[in-house]
């Protein structure tokens, strides 16, 4: 009956040996399939990410141009030494009362003037079209023009502002940062590695967390600017497999480093990891058209976690620490003592001497 238990024993081996409990990752099948792109994360990998830049470089650079009237802005017009033409409604009224709005057609009335079309204008070309058509009614005309309501010129806040109010463009120009101060930010809500920056029909994204390193850019707005900031509530990576504290991880910067990652799991397993089968799974919101990609880093030494330190973890990413062989014999061990323990009891009901 030994015989045939030490028989049973060795034939279940083989087979635990041949499918080893618990995850596992096949590096030879990752290379083959079309599906999936392998990555070995070496110091050459990290410095060509490093240098992908977020948005042009000479994006928003360029200031401005002066401020053009449009509809919904209200002006106000002075002719010195003609209180009528500037103050018809009386100098002890607002100025607002005596101003002049400019109608959806981009027009305003003005006395001996009629309808003047000022969509487009800029404040200069606006007094000198104004000094001319009262030539004729007024010697020598001293006109002053000055906008006291801004109001055609906005600039779109949504998502996880405090006050997503529109941002209305004056004269003086308007910077993506001073638009990010007015609006109010709460940290604990905002996902700021997220800002998103749509102009004619394109959208930038933005990282204005400061986890770069690098002060938020100089972009200068521009009337139909829509500025998103999304909610910081799927930030999580996973952290799965040889580590002492497998965990969803969360975090509200643009992404962490793998050695971050690792480390708020507890780091990786002193008796049962393979230093050398540290994988991160990035997915893919189409994966018929682009691929999932498996991140390698193989910790042969300490010093292979400064590239760990460098290599960004993405929210949704999964980091897979494989198992080392000691732990899969291990756990071979642990599916062979039950059965070899019910082989035995077995052959002691089955025994005569019984």
């Amino acid at each position: 009956m030994s015989r045939v238990v030490l028989l049973v024993l060795c034939c279940a081996a083989i087979q635990a040996c041949a499918i080893v409990p618990g995850q596992r990752m096949d590096v030879d099948e990752l290379k083959d399939d079309p599906h999936v792109t392998f990555t070995p994360i070496t110091h050459e990998f990290v410095m060509s990410a490093q240098r992908e830049a977020a948005i042009p470089e000479d994006f928003g650079q360029t200031k401005p141009a002066d401020y053009t009237i449009g509809p919904g802005d209200t002006l106000y017009v002075t002719v010195w030494n003609h209180p009528e033409l500037t103050s018809p409604a009386g100098t002890q009224q607002q100025t607002v009362a005596n101003g002049r709005p400019v109608g959806t057609d981009g027009t305003f009335y003005f006395p001996h003037v009629g309808v003047v079309h000022a969509e487009g204008m800029t404040i200069p070309q606006l007094r000198e079209q104004l000094s001319k058509a009262l030539t004729d009614y007024v010697k020598d005309p001293q006109v002053d023009v000055t906008v006291v309501q801004y109001a055609s010129q906005r600039v779109t806040l949504e998502g996880a502002f405090r006050r997503t109010d529109p941002v209305v463009i004056g004269a003086v120009p308007y910077t993506l940062g001073q638009a990010i101060g007015t609006a109010g930010v709460d940290p604990a809500l905002a996902d700021l590695s997220g800002l998103t920056l749509t102009r004619d029909g394109k959208t930038y994204h933005i990282d204005a967390s400061g986890t770069s390193g690098q002060p938020l850019p100089v972009i200068w707005l521009q009337p139909g600017d829509r500025i998103y900031l999304p909610f910081n509530d799927n930030h999580e990576v996973y952290v799965v497999g040889e580590v002492m504290r497998p965990a969803a991880l969360s975090f509200r910067t643009a992404h962490i480093s793998l050695t971050q990652a690792i480390g708020r799991a507890g780091g990786l397993s002193p008796v049962t990891s393979n230093a050398d089968e540290v994988y991160v799974i990035r997915g893919s919101r189409n994966l018929s058209q682009t691929p999932t990609q498996v991140f390698h880093l193989a910790v042969r030494s300490p010093a292979a976690f400064g590239l760990a330190d460098a290599f960004p973890v993405e929210a949704g990413d999964v980091v897979f620490v494989g198992a080392a062989g000691v732990a899969k014999w291990n756990r071979v061990l642990s599916q062979l003592l039950p059965l070899s323990g019910f082989i035995y009891n077995a052959s002691r009901v089955d025994s005569p001497s019984n």
